[in-house]
């Protein structure tokens, strides 16, 4: 039988009268990559908050680790790793300072640290730079030693909130293999990240949106969702102008800018003849379409605005 990380039912945050996470359930299983994906806003990072026992949940019940949220916050936070986008370091620290400093925190075995240090900072590429001040490193090398210090204690779950915001893709992809390790090893991952590639190697995705978990499941079964429709990307000469006279047209489910080209989802293929009619009609010059499968990307575009369209309806 799995065994459960965490589990989350009907988790809600209030600021007042701002609802900031709406509801939201689920559960990941020991060892599993869990991702978050959702616009700035969404509510990823106050959920995480939540889950980390720095923030007490409005209503809802959870475990983590097995430990209840908003009662056991202590023993939570005695068992995870929390890694941020602004890196909790010192930067008027020596790398060995920092690390020594997060040992001493989360009161690791001192008979071991020497062996821990040592072991950071070969994942970080800074075995000779011990010395270093932590403010004159790259962004990257940054990144690799802050997650080196947020799992010191070597915990069983971590929550990363965006930890590869502006870090080149080399880097990303250095770090992601850490990660992967990390799952192999039994260490249950909980990342939030714009990356869509970065969504794509996680064992299930929640996607989230106005504090509402509004998919979760894993990228493949995602797109499949998405398959019993028809997805056409199509090259014209004016772009937005096709992008309204498409969305206007009762064939479309969903229209959305992908890059320089549209993207439009459709009942079935014998829809090509309808978009081709309705962008003569409208004077715009069709340079290609093409039938594609759907990415991660599509999927996430057309479940935020589908559910942004039904919020604004409800409103009226």
């Amino acid at each position: 039988m799995t065994e459960t990380a965490l589990e989350i039912t009907n988790l809600v945050k209030k600021f007042g009268s701002f609802t900031a996470v709406n509801n939201i359930s689920f559960n990941v299983n020991k060892g599993e990559v869990f991702g978050f994906l959702g616009p700035n806003g969404a509510g990823k990072t106050t959920t995480i908050r939540m889950l980390c026992g720095i923030l007490d949940p409005t209503s809802g019940v959870g475990k983590v680790g097995g430990y209840l949220l908003g009662k056991e916050a202590q023993k939570i936070k005695q068992t995870i790793g929390y890694m941020c986008q602004k890196f909790s370091l010192y930067d008027d620290l020596t790398i060995a300072e920092n690390i020594d400093f997060y040992a001493g925190m989360y009161q690791t075995n001192k008979a071991t640290r020497k062996e821990q240090m040592e072991k950071i900072m070969e994942q970080a590429e800074l075995t000779q730079s011990k010395d270093t001040i932590t403010g004159t490193l790259s962004l990257s090398v940054k990144q690799h030693l802050s997650l080196g210090c947020s799992i010191i204690h070597e915990p069983k779950i971590i929550f990363l909130d965006e930890p590869t915001g502006g870090v080149d893709p080399i880097s990303r992809k250095k770090f992601w293999k850490v990660i992967d390790e990390m799952a192999a090893k039994g260490v249950t991952v909980l990342v939030t990240t714009h990356y869509m590639d970065e969504a794509e190697r996680c064992d299930r995705i929640a996607l989230i949106s106005a504090g509402e978990m509004i998919a979760c499941d894993s990228p493949a079964n995602l797109k499949q969702k998405l398959m019993g429709n028809t997805l056409f990307e199509i090259e014209v000469d004016q772009v937005m102008k096709g992008l309204e006279a498409l969305r206007k047209e009762t064939f479309s489910r969903d229209v959305s800018l992908y890059g320089v080209f549209l993207h439009v989802l459709v009942e079935n293929a014998d829809c090509e003849k309808d978009i081709r009619a309705a962008l003569t009609k409208a004077n715009i010059q069709l340079k290609r379409i093409e039938k594609i499968l759907p990415s991660l990307e599509d999927v996430f575009v057309f479940l935020v605005e589908k559910q942004q369209a039904e919020m604004a309806k409800g409103k009226k």
